[in-house]
């Protein structure tokens, strides 16, 4: 909660200082990363272990820490007919640089149905149900008036297919590192089973996994929308080096004749009267 008053005197306080509580870089002496040394306190970490600890200076398990793992691994998929993953390939086929290429693509990434936005619409049903139900409320009326306000569920029911390739994957590691009996990923499957019994036959998909397991594990919705940040990047350098492999230009060209053009028929140019 921002508690910081607004006035002047604020901007004041901070001139020619930097406060932080999250660190500092000592030149040819240290670093700081959350009150810890980097190079003595933090060196055996991996980096997903050092990049979620930065988001929200918790420590994780190695179980908890492999199923996050799995969580960017299953959903890194090098196919540049994605909407993201084209983006990537895009750049190389137009000679961009390859830092270019990935920032773009991960930005597009945000996309609210196919990207992590959805994941945070999922989190936000699951946290308001599972309240409901804490005050006596009743599953099968949460779910009827979530669909009548938003005429569907997120994390269930997926655009192309009803189903979702990497779910039971993931939901096999859970079983298998113990991490599948938390309470919002049994509100999640009885969600699920409620909507394949009813008229809406819509199963769950990756966000709806995804998103009950991470608050399991503790995290908020900010702390996981920065943490899925990187879920597809694996799959995006092998978009971009095969498009950049390739003659240029020759990833998804269009023919003039395929443009459909509205504007004014053709015309004749004349050249300006040089007077």
């Amino acid at each position: 909660m921002n508690t910081y008053k607004n006035d002047p005197s604020l901007l004041q306080e901070n001139v020619g200082i930097v406060k932080s509580r999250m660190g500092a870089f000592y030149p040819g002496s240290h670093v700081i990363f959350r009150g810890h040394d980097l190079h003595a306190d933090l060196k055996d970490m991996d980096w997903l272990e050092l990049y979620v600890f930065g988001i929200t200076g918790r420590r994780y398990t190695k179980k908890q820490l492999r199923l996050m793992h799995s969580m960017w691994t299953y959903t890194s998929y090098p196919d540049v007919r994605l909407w993201n993953n084209r983006v990537a390939g895009l750049a190389g086929s137009s000679r961009s640089t390859g830092t270019l290429g990935m920032a773009a693509a991960l930005a597009v990434s945000e996309a609210s149905i196919y990207g992590r936005g959805i994941d945070l619409r999922a989190m936000d049903f699951l946290i308001r149900t599972r309240k409901q139900l804490d005050e006596g409320g009743n599953l099968a009326e949460c779910i009827r008036q979530e669909l009548k306000s938003h005429r569907s569920i997120a994390g269930y029911g997926r655009p192309l297919v009803n189903g979702d390739e990497r779910n039971p994957h993931i939901l096999a590691l859970a079983g298998e590192l113990g991490l599948d009996q938390g309470p919002y990923l049994r509100l999640a499957l009885a969600v699920e089973e409620k909507l394949l019994v009813g008229r809406w036959r819509m199963k769950m998909n990756y966000a709806g996994l995804v998103a009950p397991l991470v608050v399991d594990l503790g995290f908020s919705p900010r702390e996981y929308y920065l943490f899925s940040f990187p879920a597809f990047l694996a799959g995006m350098p092998p978009c971009f080096i095969e498009a950049s492999d390739k003659p240029e230009g020759t990833l998804y060209p269009a023919a003039c004749a395929d443009i459909q053009y509205q504007g004014k028929s053709r015309r004749r140019w004349t050249k300006p009267d040089k007077k």
